[in-house]
């Protein structure tokens, strides 16, 4: 069973994807829609990489404030996370991803990419953030 983590944006979700043993996460794409609140096919094309994956479960971004607080855009993301379990049938575990953006863009300019570049790669690479913070997590705990 492989684990996707997700980073849920207002126009882009970045999607990763775990190895067979559940030890690291690779990016796999980054799905764009027009407008936020057309899910339609964003999750559409999740059904279709948990299937191709084997997909057993769903890391989602909690995107709460440095303060801890729960904000509209991590109010939104528990939304998404209703819809996922319901259009997958699989568990979705909420993960904090503060700093993971951060940490995706200083990624990408330690590696020279050009800032126009940047937004097409960074949250996939969050969503890798993501993934590994709880495959780590999970892994440390012998789960």
């Amino acid at each position: 069973m492989r684990i996707m983590g997700l980073d849920y944006g207002s126009k882009t979700v970045g999607v990763a994807i775990s190895d067979a043993l559940c030890l690291t996460a690779q990016g796999i794409e980054t799905i764009e829609r027009k407008e936020e609140n057309k899910l339609r096919r964003t999750c559409a094309r999740i059904e279709e990489l948990v299937r191709e994956y084997g997909v057993g479960r769903i890391v989602l971004g909690f995107p709460k404030h440095m303060n801890n607080d729960v904000g509209e855009r991590a109010l939104k993301s528990l939304e998404f996370q209703e819809m996922l379990k319901r259009r997958t049938g699989l568990e979705v575990v909420m993960w904090d991803e503060r700093l993971t953006t951060v940490a995706a863009t200083q990624v990408l300019v330690e590696s020279g990419v050009r800032r126009e570049k940047r937004k097409k790669y960074v949250d996939k690479i969050a969503a890798v953030f993501i993934l590994q913070g709880y495959l780590d997590s999970v892994g440390m705990a012998g789960n």
